[in-house]
C-alpha cells in the first residue's frame, strides 16, 4: 500500500476513485456531511471543487492506494485568517468498507499529522460523530476529546446526531509552512 500526496491534477487524475470511495463510505453509515443514498456525479463534483483548493494551498489531499484503486484518503484544511497559520483542521478521512482493518486509516491520520508537524504546524482539530468508530482511532492516537455538540448533523439516514470535537497538539511554536507551500504562512 501506497499513501500518495495528490496535487490538484492528481485529484482530478483520481476524481472517480474519490467518488467511489465517498459513496462507500456514506453507504456504510459514516457521517461525512452527506446523506444516503449519494449521487455519484454530486461525489465527483465535490472532489473537482477540492481540486482548486489543492491548487491553491488551501488543502492537502492524501490517499492510500492498492489493488489499483484508491482505498482511503485524508485531508488537512488550513485556515485563511493570519491567526491561525499554525493550525489546520483534519477532515474526510474515509477507507473503503472491504479495506478497513489493515490499519490504513491509522495511516492516513500519521500521515497527516506528520506533514503538519513537518510544515511547523502545532495544532490539529476535527469532529466526528459521537458513539463512532473513528473516535476509537482518535482517542487510541492520542488526540484529546474536548466535549459533545448535541443534534450537530444528520447521519447518512438523517437522523441528528452529536459531534465530539478533538484536537492534538503537534509541538512547540514554529515559523512553518502550509504541507506543500513555499511561502511563509506567518
Amino acid at each position: 500500500m501506497t499513501v500518495i500526496r495528490l496535487d490538484a491534477d492528481q485529484v482530478c487524475r483520481y476524481v472517480e476513485e474519490l467518488a467511489d470511495l465517498m459513496v462507500d463510505t456514506v453507504d456504510g453509515g459514516a457521517s461525512i456531511g452527506f446523506l444516503a443514498p449519494l449521487d455519484r456525479a454530486a461525489a465527483v463534483a465535490w472532489w473537482k471543487e477540492r481540486a482548486g483548493g489543492v491548487a491553491a494551498g488551501q488543502l492537502a489531499v492524501w490517499v492510500v492506494r492498492g489493488d489499483d484503486r484508491t482505498l482511503g484518503t485524508v485531508t488537512l484544511a488550513f485556515p485563511d485568517k493570519p491567526n491561525s497559520r499554525h493550525r489546520a483542521e483534519l477532515v474526510k478521512l474515509m477507507v473503503h468498507r472491504d479495506a478497513r482493518g489493515r490499519g490504513l486509516g491509522r495511516r492516513l491520520l500519521a500521515t497527516a499529522e506528520q506533514a503538519a508537524a513537518d510544515a511547523g504546524l502545532t495544532l490539529l482539530h476535527l469532529d466526528t460523530e459521537t458513539d463512532s468508530p473513528a473516535e476509537r482511532l482518535y482517542t487510541s492516537a492520542g488526540w484529546t476529546r474536548v466535549g459533545v455538540i448535541p443534534d450537530y448533523a444528520a447521519d447518512p439516514g438523517g437522523v441528528l446526531r452529536g459531534t465530539t470535537l478533538y484536537y492534538k497538539n503537534l509541538g512547540a511554536a514554529g515559523h512553518g509552512e502550509h504541507p506543500g507551500t513555499t511561502a511563509p504562512t506567518r
